[in-house]
């Protein structure tokens, strides 16, 4: 009776054990920020979410929806002509004078490196014709892009309106949709910049883009009193793009770089699917005549790299395409399910005249590996 009892205590904490091993739990960053969020740039995932839809002010981050804005103006070598106006903003500044004139272009690296207000102000003017002109058109913007929780009542981010807010998230989708834009790109990523009105150079404030960690490639820095630290930073290593953000960040710097090395460490960028013809289709009607005009890639751990689930389903063929009449250009979709959840729909091209094998991608083996032992090819 004794052994068995010991053999019982032995079991129950070799389990213990198990369950306590560090091997099946993925790490997670220690983060000091109120709020905060870690997404891949291609895709979306959320890859860490502290409190991340919780609504809070945001200070300057606010000013990459401003930059934003501008860029998509197509007037960035126009001459902007600063206004009175600038006389009654507060804090950061680039010292603009009224009456002065500077290219757009200018302002916007103002905005983005030096976090000058005044600059939010003569940008907003120009491009909106108003303050409240260009606040319309950031909250039009902001409905656009899916920022669900934000509001926005100035451009600066300052704290002189009750009802200007967005979240963690949401800051994330902005940064998302900005990345996308190659001027956006360059001037986030920008270390120094000289204005052609100016004798000297406009320094970066995103320390992490300047000193502290070597993968940055842009963000956005904010603080005010009621906001605390807020931060926007992006970066990339072997492939993988990442946006990270936090509210209220009394250790942003470390908070972000934890949150990069973490995803780093732990994620890979996969390709799931290939563009080009699907193998191993083996109804007559589609048999090497199907195509994806695109590839998907998607951030996994290792573990995650065995739960992809590829399903393709088919239109039914009408008889009157076996007789020659033209068939619809889409006759399907691929559907990639992640640990049984979809997480990509591909459409499924057709071509009457079949479709030439591409050699040499690097995920084939790992594409048909799913289709061969999953058994996803379905025709419906």
């Amino acid at each position: 009776m004794k052994k068995w009892k010991n053999l019982i205590t032995i079991l129950i904490m070799s389990t213990l054990l198990l369950s306590l091993s560090p091997q099946l739990v993925e790490a997670k960053p220690s983060v000091s920020a109120r709020n905060a969020v870690l997404i891949e740039q291609e895709s979306g995932r959320i890859i860490y979410d502290k409190a991340a839809n919780d609504k809070n002010r945001i200070a300057s981050i606010t000013k990459i929806m401003t930059a934003v804005l501008a860029i998509e103006s197509n007037k960035l070598d126009e001459k902007v002509k600063v206004t009175d106006t600038i006389l009654k903003v507060e804090g950061s500044s680039i010292y603009l004078k009224p009456g002065e004139e500077i290219k757009l272009e200018d302002l916007v690296y103002g905005l983005m490196l030096r976090s000058g207000n005044d600059a939010a102000v003569a940008i907003a003017e120009y491009v909106g014709g108003s303050l409240d002109g260009f606040v319309y058109l950031m909250n039009q913007k902001a409905e656009e892009i899916g920022m669900t929780n934000t509001h926005f009542e100035n451009p600066h981010g300052l704290d002189d309106h009750e009802n200007h807010y967005s979240t963690a998230y949401d800051m994330a989708l902005l940064t998302r949709y900005a990345m996308k834009n190659e001027t956006y790109q360059k001037i986030a990523g920008t270390k120094s910049y000289r204005s052609e009105n100016r004798d000297y150079s406009w320094n970066n404030k995103n320390r992490l883009l300047t000193q502290l960690y070597k993968y940055t490639t842009g963000g956005k820095t904010g603080y005010t009193k009621r906001a605390k630290r807020t931060l926007v930073t992006t970066a990339t290593k072997n492939n993988l793009d990442l946006i990270a953000v936090t509210l209220n960040g009394p250790d942003d710097w470390n908070d972000h770089i934890a949150m990069y090395e973490g995803a780093f460490d732990q994620y890979e960028q996969v390709e799931v699917l290939s563009e080009g013809r699907i193998k191993g289709v083996e109804y007559a009607f589609y048999k090497d005549k199907v195509s994806l005009h695109s590839s998907f890639s998607y951030p996994v751990t290792e573990k995650e790299k065995e739960s992809f689930r590829i399903k393709y389903n088919f239109i039914e063929p009408k008889e009157s395409w076996r007789k020659g009449e033209k068939s619809p250009e889409i006759v399907g979709k691929a559907v990639v399910y992640l640990n049984d959840e979809a997480i990509k729909t591909l459409p499924i091209h057709y071509n009457q005249d079949g479709v030439k094998e591409e050699k040499g991608r690097f995920f084939d083996y790992f594409k048909h590996l799913f289709i061969r032992i999953l058994g996803v090819q379905q025709h419906d």
